[in-house]
């Protein structure tokens, strides 16, 4: 059967066929790709842990071995990684919360103190790059390694005098509703570490 290309029939069909073929390799790519994505989400968790202890790594496998062998804990859904580092206990919560624009995932890490931070780093993030987006720039980070929490941290917006040890670190300048939101998510990683670690925790 002939159809006329000016036709509404004409319009149906190459509109329909024209979206199976996109459909379909859509479909095909994400297929494809699945394992590799997979890989990189892996990966992601995988570094944001060994960078938050301070573990150093030289390729994929080799932070995998290392991450490996980590002693892993479980508490009410919390995943916790211990790394004994000179005879001293360092542990690693794994972090879920909602940021300005959507969730924030990452890690941060305690001496066995369970006040002096060690190190933090992200797993995923969605806030306004250049603004919320920061919070992965290196300054950042670096700012929490050796601060004391023995209550609670604070970013603050108004922090003039770098006192390492007083629970405060810079906000990030114009993104602080993002600052503010992780404020309260890396405390209760904090409260979640320290009750966990007061009992209650499961050894995998």
């Amino acid at each position: 059967m002939k159809v006329d290309k000016e036709s509404k029939l004409y319009t149906v069909i190459f509109s329909f066929a024209v979206t199976f073929i996109f459909v379909f390799v859509l479909a095909l790519l994400n297929t494809l790709t699945a394992s590799m994505v997979q890989k990189n989400q892996e990966f992601f968790k995988i570094r944001a842990v060994l960078n938050a202890l301070g573990i150093p790594y030289n390729s994929y496998d080799d932070a995998k071995d290392k991450f490996q062998r980590l002693e892993k804990l479980k508490w009410n859904g919390s995943e916790i990684f211990v790394h004994t580092d000179d005879g001293k206990k360092v542990y690693a919560i794994i972090f879920h919360g909602s940021g300005l624009w959507g969730p924030i995932d990452g890690v941060l890490a305690v001496a066995e103190d369970l006040e002096t931070i060690v190190g933090l780093d992200f797993i995923s993030q969605n806030e306004t790059p250049g603004l919320g987006g920061r919070i992965e720039e290196k300054w950042f980070k670096d700012q929490f390694k050796g601060e004391r929490a023995p209550q609670k941290l604070e970013i603050s917006v108004s922090k003039t005098v770098d006192d390492k040890g007083d629970g405060k670190v810079d906000a990030i300048s114009g993104a602080t509703l993002t600052s503010k939101a992780l404020e309260k998510i890396l405390n209760a990683a904090l409260e979640t570490l320290r009750t966990s670690l007061n009992g209650g925790v499961d050894n995998e």
